[in-house]
């Protein structure tokens, strides 16, 4: 009887060893099969497996603490992260068969072992890749993640880094390391962790309306990749613009987009500020040019990008009734023309590229900005305490011995340029949530973009009512 037990134990053992090493050689078979429309990353999941000489990544001896254990929960509980369960094969990626593979060797074929290390390589690239980029973000589309030419960061060698730890639950941090270290994604998503309940075991509950909506901005959060120690921030739904230094956070008042000229979010750097950066039009073309076409057509002034300013060089907001006294009285007002997306820059601009044309300026009459709602710009952002803003990036230059003159170029409204030796980057960001001082606000989705996210993010198909 002994010697029948120890025959099927070293049967057993063959059979393992046998499926051991010809594990390398059906893995490569898979993936050189040209079959890569199951895997989000193909590209990136047949680099790790080259990398690694096509050896399996999770089927190997291990216990209940091992890496295949430690992927398989993280799955799980994705949605902590604001993700989607669905994303990560769920269908094939199951407890049952990875226990079948690992606790009876030889059990389940080679070629379904073969198939299963490859998908749940393929979740943890994808899920690393989600975490740091963002499943849906405009810059970095997935294939060109994938293709490698985007960005030096590269999942693969992440996942590869995560196999190597041995100790606790080490794998888990190294994938959390790749997520943003910016203190709004952090304070989101410790936040998030802790409303969907990572230790209740309630992973799986369909996310509340408050759980939805940080979920899509801890996706935006990503596609912002804020890394610098100092930078600025312009979130439109909160009308505000911050100078995030190391040391503290300046907060100013914004204007933007309209509903049907929304501000859109982008990544850009502020390269250089300007003076006086409209022209000022001649008297002679004001009174015989612009004032007649004015009074004609109440949006030759809008349509032109001409601002009316008096003799002290206060904006004046044109109606009928300031239009009627300054045709009265056009000596005591003068025109200027602004290559901006609105009326004019004012005393002061923000110089950055982006394929939008938004533009970041002044805007001298400040009582816009006492508005709760700001959305009430064509486009552009006006910044409110501007001159504030520039002398404090003059400082982050090294060269706040220039703010005087800075101060009195837009006083007697003369052009001034500072080029910046150290350009600041710039988030204009599309926030709708964020956690402040330990409590979670809401700000007002002012261009509907919240639920066409949400959709997108969780993989909901919009049903049309035919009628």
């Amino acid at each position: 009887m002994k010697k029948f037990v120890l025959l099927l134990w070293l049967l057993v053992l063959a059979t393992g060893v046998s499926t051991c090493q010809d594990l390398p050689a059906e893995i490569r078979r898979q993936l050189n099969a040209g079959d890569e429309a199951v895997l989000f990353y193909p590209k990136s999941v047949k680099r790790f497996y080259e990398q690694v000489g096509f050896n399996p990544a999770w089927i190997k001896p291990q216990n209940g603490a091992g890496p295949a254990w430690q992927a398989m929960l993280l799955l799980d509980c994705v949605l902590q992260y604001g993700l989607a369960h669905d994303d990560y094969h769920p269908k094939v990626l199951l407890y049952d068969q990875l226990h079948a593979i690992l606790d009876t060797p030889g059990k389940v074929d080679i070629s379904q072992q073969a198939r299963f290390d490859i998908l749940l390589t393929d979740a943890i690239i994808t899920l690393v890749n989600n975490l740091h980029f963002g499943k849906l973000n405009p810059e970095f589309p997935a294939a060109g993640i994938d293709a490698g030419n985007m960005n030096s960061f590269r999942a693969e060698a992440t996942l590869q880094l995560a196999l190597q730890q041995k100790k606790g639950y080490s794998f888990l941090a190294t994938v959390e390391s790749v997520q943003p270290k910016s203190k709004a994604y952090q304070d989101l998503q410790h936040r998030m962790r802790l409303v969907t309940g990572l230790y209740t075991g309630d992973c799986y509950e369909v996310p509340e309306r408050d759980i939805r909506i940080m979920a899509i901005n801890l996706e935006r959060l990503r596609w912002a990749n804020m890394v610098d120690s100092s930078y600025i921030q312009v979130n439109i739904p909160a009308y505000t613009l911050q100078f995030v230094r190391p040391d503290t956070t300046y907060t100013f008042r914004v204007a933007v987009g309209k509903a049907g000229s929304p501000t859109p979010a982008f990544n850009s750097a502020i390269s250089y500020l300007t003076t006086a950066p409209d022209v000022v039009l001649l008297q002679d073309v004001f009174r015989n040019t612009i004032l007649p076409n004015a009074l004609k057509d109440s949006n030759y002034l809008r349509d032109n990008h001409i601002a009316i300013y008096d003799k002290k060089g206060k904006f004046i907001v044109v109606d009928k009734m300031t239009l009627a006294d300054i045709a009265e009285h056009p000596g005591d007002y003068r025109a200027r023309h602004g290559s901006g997306c609105d009326l004019g820059q004012g005393d002061l601009a923000f110089h950055l590229s982006n394929s939008s044309k938004t533009d970041l300026h002044d805007m001298p009459k400040t009582d816009f900005f006492n508005q709760n709602d700001r959305a009430i710009t064509t486009g552009c952002i006006w910044v409110d305490d501007a001159e504030k803003l520039a002398t404090l990036m003059l400082k982050h230059d090294g060269r706040e011995n220039e703010a005087a003159i800075l101060r009195k170029a837009m006083s007697s409204y003369k052009r001034k340029t500072f080029i910046l030796q150290k350009q600041v980057p710039l988030k204009v960001t599309y926030l709708t949530c964020a956690v402040k001082n330990g409590e979670l606000i809401f700000h007002k989705d002012i261009y509907n973009l919240d639920k066409s996210l949400e959709m997108a993010l969780y993989n909901v198909k919009q049903n049309l009512v035919m009628r």
